[in-house]
């Protein structure tokens, strides 16, 4: 069973930092690729960052690289996304995803491709 939680969405100014969790509450996630996606108000879903089963893959979406790093720790469960140099177009709610089938297919920035999501965790930037 997978259940997806996400955690340590909050409001920070611009320029500050802010880390995301998601934990599997059912089981490890190991074997898992693992992606977060955000959506803002009356825009569509969008990919920002993926990390294959072993973390020894990564990508990330234009708009947050440089700024944004996703990790894992298959030992202890958690994946995280260290979000640095925020911008107020960084707000939205974050959504932590996890399959397999990316890692078959490649295609670890298409939504279609994860079978397990979170609830979500909001994030706001002032600016």
């Amino acid at each position: 069973q997978v259940e997806l939680v996400e955690s340590g969405g909050g409001l920070v100014q611009a320029g500050y930092s802010l880390r995301l969790s998601c934990v599997n509450s059912g089981r490890t996630l190991t074997n898992l690729a693992m992606g977060w996606f955000r959506q803002a108000p009356e825009k569509e879903r969008e990919f920002v960052a993926a990390i294959s089963w072993n973390g020894g893959y990564t990508i990330y979406a234009d708009s947050v690289k440089g700024r944004f790093t996703i990790s894992r720790d298959n030992a202890r469960n958690p994946v995280y996304l260290q979000m640095d140099s925020l911008k107020p177009e960084d707000t939205a709610v974050y959504y932590c995803a996890a399959g397999p089938r990316p890692t078959l297919s490649g295609s670890y920035y298409s939504f279609e491709e994860y079978d397990y999501w979170g609830q979500g965790t909001q994030v706001t930037v002032s600016s």
